[in-house]
């Protein structure tokens, strides 16, 4: 790969950065506009480039996906069987959750780091998955995180490695048109995900300290793409709360740098004798810490800092959490089954949605998989212009 020098590197860096739609004037650059629809259009050149280096795979797979993909006015809703299947190597779920991971979320997809639980929430009786769950290792230092559950600073990674991210959490269509992102959510705290954690990494030992934690999952979080979440707020359980916003990021992260503009500061940096190892153990943190490196050597400091400030939402497992960290308190679990969430979502969320807003029986699969289509050469095409 050849050396860039400074001033071509630069030059790219503010080219890359004013085609998201974000102003770059001297060493700083901001969003030209603030709105919820700029900030989701700030991501599709991160997206159009995960879209295009999986262009095979999406294609390859469409029959596969529109074998269990059903027309919205097929929906029985007191009919809805929800399960949770892990997904696991080679398997089938495996392709559905990586396709739909790619295609549906406009937020772009990001290889996930550390500890990984994958879950398809699958519907029995019509035989078609109604959303994903995506839990990866959280990030280390968060304050508003920290802060509100009381984290001592010393005890941090004990604490947080009792807990998931959740990188991906959402309903699929048609099921996101009758609420299923509340289900989704929902059955991400029953007690048998909790169970597979304790399963998955019981005795277990951690890569940088090498010592054995305790194998429960306490606590989730997971965060609202381009501010407060309508699927995320107010999540109940008869009057029991799901969820519980806990307030913003500070606006840091990746996805403004492209994947060939990310390769272009490692082999910058590396000329430079730079650490730029990567590789198991290393996570967003450690991409955020080489992006800052390099944009600082171009002039442009605090370069991860992309100004999206997203919602933070916290899930408890255990009702007394603050007092288990804080207080060392033995946990009382929160039980919930997959059968009493769904049957509540069903009566609660679906069925008044249905019955008030017909949205979900204008879906129809194969209109869907032609505009998926369109869009991966449209993505295709954005990608090549840059």
């Amino acid at each position: 790969m050849p050396d860039l020098t400074k001033q071509a590197l630069r030059k790219k860096v503010i080219s890359v950065l004013r085609r998201q739609g974000y102003n770059v004037c001297g060493d700083n650059f901001s969003l030209k506009n603030n709105s919820r629809e700029n900030r989701r259009d700030v991501h599709l050149l991160a997206k159009a480039e995960r879209m295009s280096e999986n262009e095979k795979f999406i294609a390859k797979n469409i029959p596969v996906i529109k074998q269990y993909l059903i027309d919205g006015k097929k929906i029985k809703i007191d009919k809805i069987q929800p399960q949770i299947i892990e997904v696991e190597e080679g398997t089938l779920h495996e392709i559905i959750f990586k396709w739909w991971n790619l295609v549906w979320w406009s937020l772009p997809y990001e290889r996930a780091y550390g500890r990984q639980m994958r879950f398809v929430i699958w519907d029995k009786y019509h035989n078609a998955p109604i959303g994903l769950i995506g839990l990866q290792s959280p990030i280390l230092n968060w304050s508003v995180r920290d802060k509100k559950l009381g984290i001592p600073q010393d005890q941090r990674d004990y604490w947080v490695n009792q807990s998931m991210s959740a990188q991906r959490l959402g309903a699929l269509p048609p099921y996101n048109y009758i609420l299923g992102g509340k289900l989704v959510a929902s059955l991400m705290t029953t007690d048998l995900v909790r169970k597979k954690f304790k399963e998955k990494y019981e005795g277990k030992v951690t890569i940088l300290k090498k010592r054995k934690l305790p194998a429960r999952l306490l606590f989730l979080t997971t965060t609202g793409a381009y501010g407060k979440s309508s699927v995320y707020n107010k999540i109940k359980i008869g009057n029991e709360a799901v969820t519980r916003f806990i307030g913003y990021t500070q606006g840091s992260g990746s996805f403004h740098i492209p994947n060939d503009l990310f390769e272009d500061f490692i082999n910058y940096l590396g000329k430079r004798n730079y650490d730029v190892k990567r590789g198991y153990g290393s996570g967003p943190s450690t991409k955020m810490r080489l992006i800052n490196q390099a944009m600082g050597l171009l002039d442009i400091p605090n370069g991860s800092e992309h100004g999206i400030h997203r919602a933070v939402y916290l899930f408890p497992m255990v009702k007394n959490l603050e007092n288990v960290i804080q207080k060392s308190e033995d946990p009382v679990w929160i039980h919930r089954t997959v059968k009493s969430v769904s049957d509540y979502w069903k009566e609660h969320w679906a069925k008044p949605r249905a019955e008030k807003r017909k949205e979900y029986l204008d879906f129809f699969a194969d209109k869907f998989m032609v505009e998926t289509l369109e869009e991966l050469k449209k993505y295709k095409s954005k990608v090549k212009s840059k």
